[in-house]
């Protein structure tokens, strides 16, 4: 996070592409586009943003439902034979999607189980979902979710009770975090809000505000960068979304305050400055992001990383970015601009090049699939999104056929670096 708060040939690539490409079908129309770009954000106010008429996001994708009628889908891992599990955050349930289709077309929705132990609070409830690498053997996943007293993350064997393996990390009916996933060292990492308590995010005793990094056990493992702490990175507000690319370079969508809301490299042991900066503020203290929104074209919730595209899914903003990041991980060239965007006509976004970021991130499906929370790399090589259309923040409310599961693939010509 970086502004004080308050108290490129694969970009050309890409923007030549977008800009010939017609548009793609859709659920519903887009929304006509006001005739202004955002202002700042008020945080009480859900509505979304204003669509960027010159965007040519969607001739860039191609989008299906996997799944409809659910209730706030949360989290999302994938078992080996191809199938999903899926979290509902109010019911508590976890889901089973695929592999075999109902007559509709779509694939079959089975529950699998209720974590009674759970307690849904607004934003609490039952968040992240991550299958063991050794799944076949153990049959064993990680949920995180919320109860009375905290946030916490457990192993759990589908025909039995979870078992916490990390308690006490700060809960509240907002900013609890909650995604879980494995990293390409085979550790599990967690994005863990700060509860609406802004000082745990400096606070490293504190569990809130944090990514974490943990074994199996939830066990600080070799190589975290604070000795005897799951703590990985610090100094976050409300991050949620985490992918990796093919480097290795670490991912998370995290939601800001009023300002700005950001995509963030990690790295281990970094800064991000919550409460004390917001965005990009370029002090050295810090770790800026790589990306920033204003909240009514944002609340970036979910990345996934395809080969030099981070797709980026937005809340209130009820859109996508596809952010080209084919130079992240690399040396800042000598003369590049440390920051554009950020006026009037950029819409509400600022972006860095010298960070890696190949060109102004593009925006799709603007308003067609309403708000948009989970990313998840499919083992097929699409993306899975979900919609959070039943949270009571879509300011029209959920369609017939919310909440769903979306099946989301990059046009081959239009991917912005090898996939």
């Amino acid at each position: 996070m970086g502004t004080p708060v308050r108290a490129g040939a694969v970009a050309l690539v890409l923007a030549l592409v977008l800009g010939t490409l017609g548009g793609c079908t859709s659920d519903a129309p887009a929304t006509p586009p006001p005739s202004g770009p955002p202002s700042v954000a008020d945080p009480t106010n859900f509505s979304h943003g204003p669509v960027d008429p010159s965007a040519r996001g969607d001739a860039a994708v191609s989008v299906g439902t996997v799944a409809r009628h659910l209730d706030i889908p949360w989290g999302m891992t994938f078992l080996p034979d191809g199938s999903a599990l899926v979290t509902e955050r109010r019911t508590l349930r976890i889901l089973r999607i695929g592999p075999g289709r109902a007559a509709n077309g779509t694939l079959s929705v089975a529950p699998v189980t209720k974590i009674s132990e759970a307690t849904s609070d607004n934003e609490g409830g039952l968040l992240g979902i991550a299958a063991s690498p050794r799944f076949a053997l153990d049959q064993t996943v990680y949920i995180y979710y919320t109860t009375d007293v905290d946030n916490r993350i457990a192993k759990l064997k589908l025909n039995e009770r979870p078992k916490p393996i990390v308690t006490g990390i700060p809960k509240s009916g907002i900013h609890d975090g909650g995604r879980l996933a494995f990293g390409p060292d085979g550790y599990l990492y967690a994005s863990t809000g700060e509860a609406s308590h802004t000082e745990a995010a400096q606070d490293l005793r504190s569990l809130g505000g944090k990514i974490l990094r943990m074994t199996l056990d939830g066990k600080p493992p070799p190589g975290n960068p604070f000795r005897g702490s799951l703590v990985w990175s610090y100094g976050h507000r409300n991050p949620e979304g985490m992918d990796w690319d093919a480097d290795g370079n670490m991912y998370v969508a995290e939601i800001g305050e009023a300002l700005w809301d950001e995509l963030n490299i990690i790295k281990p042991g970094g800064n991000y400055g919550w409460p004390l900066v917001e965005g990009i503020g370029g002090k050295p203290q810090y770790v800026d992001p790589v990306v920033t929104w204003h909240p009514e074209v944002g609340v970036s919730a979910g990345v996934a990383v395809l080969g030099g595209t981070a797709i980026v899914t937005c809340l209130r903003g009820q859109r996508i970015y596809l952010v080209g990041v084919g130079g992240v991980g690399r040396e800042q060239k000598a003369g590049s601009r440390p920051t554009e965007g950020g006026e009037p006509d950029t819409w509400g976004v600022r972006w860095r090049p010298g960070a890696g970021v190949t060109g102004r991130p593009v925006e799709a499906l603007a308003t067609k699939y309403g708000r948009l929370r989970t990313a998840i790399k499919a083992p097929d090589g699409s993306v899975w999104l979900t919609t959070s259309n039943r949270d009571g923040r879509n300011d029209k409310g959920p369609s017939i056929e919310d909440d769903r599961i979306l099946r989301l693939t990059l046009r081959p010509e239009a991917a912005p670096g090898p996939r």
